[in-house]
């Protein structure tokens, strides 16, 4: 790649034919089957490169990698990689993913699959997080081509304005690399050409060559693991000294209890309390509310009675210089909002001054409800669980959330080949198929930890009937087909 590397910085002013060679010799290194793209012969078989270098009036010069069965001159369609030089000398060129201006044929089924959309976004983003002068962006809806760029990218793409003018809403993953070329600068480019023209091939399952296969599978993981990211338990201490109130979510099998099991352990050495919500959870039994006593010769009596919030503020008080963590694991199978009631107000972090007026003079606690400053809240959430209540705007605002997802990297440390292998098929499923809403659904590594002779075991009583009550429910309709046929194949192996 380091040919359209110095292509990258070449001014536009000199462009030429030698584009077509740089393009050529770079291809051909590390892709098979890649035809001689300096030969124009029209070929149904044959990718092509589009070439413009004219600088003349409104002209917007570009060098285009477009898929075969295109006419020689015109417009074209379907998915292309494109470089476009900036407007003047003195910035480099644009690296991006596009559609062609006659629209998404030849390749509708791949750009209106989510997972491409899902995979471009993953790239941009973690090469957002390779450099601070460069800046990526990706479109979550390839296929919207009526949809413009965002103003603010617009705004960040400003050495290109002739481009994002008139191809603004056709492309939908941009890189623009840093304008000052270094050691470091360099290889955060290549990256992103290798990336992206990666993507563009693997969609048409065409693999780098052997020699450049393990290359390929390293880079690919970088960038794939923005799509699942990595939180690990620093990430949310420190948003906990931040927010004070943070709910970690993610599907079932990813170790969100666990995790904040081990924040109470090691980082609040255990001083806090932990409680689990359910549907039958209320206000009374969380905040505090009348409950039966016994009166002795008076019979029973209502008196009031701290629920669990106001023990862990009790337990709290007794040493303000240590931290207190009250950990309320499943969160969400109440409904919250009715459960805080008016103590929704206390949840703001950075005013622990709020109080609250309470109907009853309650033991320890008194008529006003207040947090003190030493107490922090962890909940954990299953983001996979479609039977429960969906947490109000009010509520996500008073909580940081932390997602917790699957890790494939944590099955290849702990588990035998078997599980690996369908753990790693399962994920590739959910990753090119599955919508926004279905993601979450993905089970976590916890379903997949084992050596191989607890394997049939596991995929067969945890992974098989979790998968058919997903279908059962029609939670997976998009890509039921996909899911069945990945239960067939565990149920064979089994």
């Amino acid at each position: 790649m380091k040919e359209l590397l110095d292509l990258v910085y070449a001014p536009r002013s000199s462009w030429g034919d030698d584009v077509r060679l740089k393009f050529n010799t770079a291809l051909n290194a590390r892709y098979p089957r890649i035809q001689d793209l300096t030969d124009k012969r029209n070929d149904e078989r044959r990718f092509q490169l589009r070439v413009n270098t004219s600088i003349q009036n409104d002209s917007v010069p570009y060098a285009a990698l477009i898929p075969p069965g295109q006419e020689l001159s015109g417009q074209y369609g379907g998915m292309s990689f494109v470089i476009f030089p900036a407007d003047e000398d003195g910035q480099p060129a644009l690296i991006s993913l596009g559609i062609g201006t006659n629209g998404l044929a030849p390749d509708e089924a791949i750009l209106g699959r989510p997972g491409h959309g899902r995979k471009s976004a993953a790239i941009a983003s973690w090469l957002n997080g390779l450099t601070n002068d460069g800046y990526a962006w990706a479109k979550r809806d390839p296929v919207r081509i009526d949809l413009d760029m965002p103003s603010a990218t617009r705004h960040s793409l400003t050495p290109w304005e002739k481009t994002c003018s008139r191809y603004g809403k056709v492309l939908y993953a941009v890189f623009k690399p840093p304008a000052n070329r270094s050691e470091a600068s360099d290889r955060v480019v290549l990256k992103a050409l290798t990336a992206f023209i990666d993507l563009f091939f693997e969609e048409r399952r065409i693999e780098p060559k052997s020699a450049f296969s393990e290359d390929a599978e390293r880079l690919r993981d970088e960038w794939l693991a923005r799509a699942l990211p990595t939180t690990t338990d620093a990430q949310v201490q420190a948003l906990l000294a931040l927010r004070r109130f943070v709910i970690i979510e993610g599907p079932p099998g990813t170790g969100k209890t666990e995790m904040a099991r081990h924040l109470m352990r090691d980082v609040y050495k255990n001083n806090g309390r932990e409680i689990q919500f359910h549907p039958s959870t209320t206000y009374e039994s969380f905040i505090g509310g009348l409950s039966p006593q016994d009166g002795g010769a008076m019979g029973f009596t209502f008196r009031p009675t701290p629920g669990h919030l106001m023990r862990a503020i009790i337990e709290a008080r007794k040493n303000l210089q240590k931290r207190y963590l009250l950990l309320v694991d499943e969160i969400n199978r109440a409904d919250l909002a009715k459960v805080l009631g008016e103590a929704i107000y206390l949840f703001e972090p950075g005013q622990p001054d709020r109080q609250v007026q309470l109907q009853y003079d309650f033991p320890d606690i008194g008529d006003r409800l207040s947090l003190p400053e030493n107490l922090d809240v962890v909940g954990t959430m299953n983001s996979a669980d479609r039977s429960i209540a969906i947490l109000d705007v009010a509520v996500r605002r008073r909580f940081a959330f932390v997602p917790l997802w699957p890790q494939v990297d944590v099955v290849r440390t702990h588990s035998g080949e078997q599980l690996q292998q369908a753990f790693q098929q399962l994920v590739n499923i959910f990753i090119e198929h599955a919508s926004s809403d279905a993601l979450p659904l993905l089970p976590g590594h916890a379903y997949f930890l084992g050596a191989d002779d607890v394997a049939r075991t596991r995929l067969t009583t945890e992974v098989r009937p979790l998968l058919e009550e997903y279908l059962a429910q029609g939670y997976v309709a998009g890509f039921a087909d996909e899911i069945r046929a990945f239960v067939d194949i565990i149920s064979q192996r089994s």
